[in-house]
């Protein structure tokens, strides 16, 4: 569809997205919503997510991600696959919206990019991505079936990818910098009783090596300093993700990178909303990213309606 100027304008077609463009919509707002690529986001690549409520034999991403995208559609919004590169306020206080598909203008914004997956920043990483360096175990795991396999991480993302490629793998290593896993003790417990996922404590990849292809790791133990090559196939980087929120100039404060808001979702520019993994946020679930869209969708309703009363 062409782009069209619009009441409330959501950055984002993840979990997050799809919820405030579903009450945005509910509460009677004509709805655009940007989605950058594959609809769903990151939790559409998610082979199993056993945390959300009301699925107590736990739901694949992909799953729950379409539902929440056709529901949104359902009751009403529009969706356009763009990329958001720029914002600015017109002089009448209207958002622009500046995309690799044109401009359009928008009464409310709320941001719900998400993020994306941090990188190790080493040597051959950015050489060798697409030829053993992966950041998702859904989308490339296949690949490796039968192989030795490294993931780099120690929370939920990196054990859910390392017990995934373990039934696919032959051996996996997780490397965490530290001496204890940061992830839930439900998914940790799993990861320790597998028999071939082998852990590699307190220590950091500081290089990763080979020709056209993924072919060892350099590790270096952070306790020793002491340096040694693991032959593995692949490596799949799960620590952790950076906020995609550069395009937003000065219209935010950021900490980190992520969106400072208030308990409204509101950022410090009147009618600018965030809400999910952009936001400066403790605690980083699909179930905090569903709160934080409701609470802004219902806010972003509420300054349209001031708007248009003052109009």
């Amino acid at each position: 569809m062409a782009l069209r100027d619009c009441q409330l304008a959501v950055v984002g077609g993840g979990i997050a997205g799809c919820t405030a463009a579903l009450y945005g919509s509910r509460y009677g707002l004509d709805v655009l919503v940007y989605e950058g690529g594959l609809p769903g986001g990151q939790a559409a690549t998610a082979v199993l997510i056993e945390n959300y409520p009301g699925f107590p034999d736990g739901v694949s991403g992909f799953e729950l991600a379409q539902a929440v995208h056709r529901q949104a559609e359902k009751v009403g919004a529009d969706f356009v696959t763009a990329e958001v590169m720029g914002l600015s306020r017109a002089d009448n206080g209207l958002w622009i919206l500046l995309s690799d598909i044109g401009e359009a203008r928008a009464a409310a914004v709320i941001v719900a990019t998400g993020g994306r997956p941090r990188q190790l920043n080493v040597p051959g990483e950015k050489e060798l991505t697409g030829r053993g360096v992966s950041y998702c175990a859904t989308c490339d795991g296949f690949f490796f079936k039968g192989e030795t396999i490294a993931v780099i991480g120690g929370g939920n993302t990196a054990i859910e990818e390392a017990l995934f490629l373990s039934k696919v793998c032959e051996k996996v290593y997780v490397i965490h910098r530290r001496d204890a896993l940061r992830a839930e003790s439900y998914l940790a417990n799993q990861a320790l009783a597998c028999k071939n996922i082998e852990f590699v404590w307190n220590s950091v990849v500081v290089e990763i090596i080979g020709q056209s292809h993924v072919e060892r790791l350099r590790i270096r133990d952070v306790k020793t300093q002491q340096d040694r090559e693991l032959a593995v196939k692949g490596v799949f980087v799960a620590i952790g993700y950076e906020a995609h929120t550069e395009w937003l100039g000065d219209s935010v404060e950021r900490e980190d990178g992520f969106i400072v808001t208030n308990e409204k979702m509101q950022t410090k520019s009147p009618g600018l909303f965030a809400a999910g993994d952009c936001r400066l946020t403790p605690v980083r679930q699909i179930t905090t990213a569903v709160g934080d869209a409701t609470v802004a969708a219902y806010f972003a309703y509420n300054y349209t309606a001031g708007i248009q009363g003052r109009a």
